[in-house]
């Protein structure tokens, strides 16, 4: 045995090392969401500036790509088109990023689906953004299902391992009707 896993402390009863499920790693949590431990809060406080000041750099970038279309005087009909085409896939965007905190997506769905939906996350990114800073007011983003996950691992375990209690080598046969 090295010294590093000598040194560790104690393991948490049920949790890693008693063969009992682990939680998923949040991106930029960790695993802080468990116990909300860790620098959790300034964690979260730092998800949610971070993603609405990328949000707010996009929302200047795409002004001056718009400052572009008219610098190069395509006409209102192209600018009314591209605003509503980045308004309607930031909102489906936003949708999209708020669903994925709620439920895992379908096994189907990582393949077509998931692929096609790409151009439209692209073009939406400042709706994920702001679905990521919305959620970072509440809660560490996909915190709820990620719970709720490992809730059900922890009660399936610890139901399996309760049905295994004893030593089944111990117990005495059943006693047969004839006796």
């Amino acid at each position: 045995m090295s010294d590093e896993q000598t040194s560790s402390p104690g393991p948490e009863p049920g949790g890693p090392g008693h063969g009992g499920p682990e939680p998923e790693e949040i991106r930029f949590f960790g695993t802080t969401w468990v116990h909300h431990d860790g620098g959790y809060g300034l964690r979260r406080a730092g998800a949610a500036v971070g993603s609405l000041t990328l949000a707010a750099a996009g929302a200047v970038v795409l002004r001056f790509a718009f400052q572009g279309l008219e610098i190069a005087a395509v006409g209102p009909f192209v600018g009314i088109l591209v605003v509503a085409g980045f308004a309607v896939c930031s909102a489906l965007a936003f949708r999209r990023t708020w669903d994925g905190f709620v439920r895992r997506p379908a096994p189907g769905a990582r393949g077509g689906a998931d692929t096609s939906a790409q151009g439209l996350m692209l073009i939406g990114f400042i709706g994920s953004l702001l679905a990521y800073f919305c959620r970072s007011l509440v809660e560490a983003p996909g915190e709820k299902r990620y719970r709720a996950e490992y809730a059900a691992a922890r009660e399936r375990h610890e139901r399996r391992r309760g049905a295994r209690t004893g030593n089944p080598a111990a117990k005495k046969p059943r006693s047969k009707k004839g006796r």
